[in-house]
């Protein structure tokens, strides 16, 4: 087997073998952990991280810390994926250095090993992220948190129980377009907000269906199914198309949702407000395997302060780009394209001047790229010791819990009455017994 440090550069065929049987073979550089006792920093600022999901989004962290690696603030010792193509990209794009697994579980046995990044489809990001909590691992997770409610709600525990820090990859609330918005909002630049609007573009539809088949060569397809049900391979379902399927995606809703939902909270300073009323109608696709609503209307209630949350799929188009929120105000209105991390903000927003005895809000600046400046916030809350990144998992559990009951309202044709301190649906067994669903063992919580 080629281990890391073999002097000889591995052929397809070995890179392939080591993928599989993806034993250790990096010696111990740092510490096993970077925090010390009762949360406090240890001796060394170095993080050991591994990646899990090196596909789409996963390289853009494979990358990211590949500017930290060469900053001196973190060394790479393994990337993972089920899917031999992407895990060779990634092994090759960090210089052919450090482990390559296929089994996300040889990872979470490391002890050489601090932090992990998961990318992996949405289904496996509880699973995965749990697992490393009791490992004792730091989380970076990709949003959405979850695919059910019960599933965030065991990552929170997994991340106190364990004294770990998670944060959730909604970027918008560490980057300049969503800090200003937030600011203005805040400080009433349209007076008292009433009614936040979302538009986005529908789902798609699958127009041109095809029978299953055998899954590509280097793809372990029950590794990549994990916690779902077992099912023929399709090319609808894998690489991104899993977006599409309300089993393992969930649609615009639980991917962009999870960004603007964050920042709207956010800004709306309703982390706390985790009660509402959720109404959902919608247009179900006619043909193919994509089983998510192509036009989608989601209205969400708070009380107080009472506020409205509407997600309009297509929705009123207030801007200019594909989506993004409209906060609307009793003096007027303020449009946030996008989420907040890849479009700038407004410009009355971005010129707000803070008024005398305004309220300033949070911002993490070590970095212009907003990605690496949410990864930074997230190693600052692990230095510190505090564990509440800016999008700690409890806030990406709220978030996810707004796009989750959003499908769950559309699936079941009702108003949802929930009760966010029991985590519960008030008075609709039925609905509640959707709040979780069976995992496959052994890819289960």
């Amino acid at each position: 087997m080629i281990t890391s440090r073999s002097p000889r550069r591995p052929t397809r065929r070995q890179f392939l073998g080591r993928s599989a049987l993806a034993v250790a073979g990096l010696p111990l550089l740092v510490p096993s952990r970077v925090i010390g006792s009762a949360g406090q920093p240890g001796a060394t600022a170095r993080f050991v991280v591994a990646h899990i999901g090196t596909g789409g989004m996963g390289m853009t962290h494979v990358n990211n810390m590949l500017r930290f690696q060469k900053e001196g603030k973190v060394r790479i010792a393994a990337v993972c994926d089920a899917d031999d193509n992407f895990l060779e990209t990634a092994w090759n794009t960090v210089g052919k250095t450090g482990d390559v697994y296929r089994d996300y579980r040889y990872i979470i046995e490391r002890k050489d090993i601090d932090a992990v990044v998961i990318a992996t489809p949405d289904h496996w990001h509880a699973v995965q992220t749990v697992h490393a909590c009791q490992s004792g691992k730091h989380v970076y997770v990709e949003k959405p948190a979850s695919v059910t409610v019960r599933e965030g709600q065991a990552m929170v525990k997994a991340a106190r129980d364990n004294r770990v820090a998670v944060q959730v990859g909604a970027q918008a609330r560490t980057a300049l377009g969503g800090w200003h918005t937030c600011r203005a909002i805040r400080n009433g630049i349209v007076g008292r907000v009433r009614k936040v609007t979302c538009w986005h573009y529908p789902n798609p539809v699958d127009n041109k269906p095809v029978p299953d088949g055998e899954p590509p060569d280097g793809l372990d397809w029950d590794l990549w199914l994990g916690p779902l049900p077992r099912r023929p391979f399709n090319r609808r379902y894998h690489p991104g198309s899993f977006r599409w399927v309300l089993e393992s995606g969930g649609g615009n809703i639980r991917d962009r949702g999870a960004h603007q939902f964050s920042t709207i909270l956010w800004a709306m300073d309703a982390d706390h407000q985790t009660s509402f009323t959720v109404e959902a109608t919608g247009r179900a696709p006619d043909k193919g395997l994509w089983d998510n609503p192509v036009e989608m209307e989601v209205v969400y209630q708070f009380k107080n302060p009472d506020w409205t949350l509407v997600w309009g799929q297509p929705g009123d188009k207030v801007g200019q780009t594909e989506f993004g929120n409209c906060f609307w105000g009793d003096n007027g209105r303020l449009v946030l394209e996008w989420e907040g991390g890849y479009r700038p903000a407004n410009p009355e927003a971005v010129n707000f001047k803070l008024p005398p005895g305004g309220q300033e809000v949070y911002r993490t600046d070590e970095h212009e790229d907003f990605n690496m400046n949410h990864k930074a916030d997230w190693f600052k809350s692990i230095r510190e010791g505090h564990l509440r990144p800016a999008v700690d998992i409890e806030i990406g559990h709220r978030t996810a819990t707004l796009c989750n009951l959003g499908n769950l309202a559309y699936l079941l044709g009702r108003k949802l009455v929930w009760d966010g301190d029991k985590q519960e649906v008030v008075n609709d067994p039925a609905a509640n017994r959707l709040l979780s669903r069976p995992q496959r063992y052994p890819y289960c919580l």
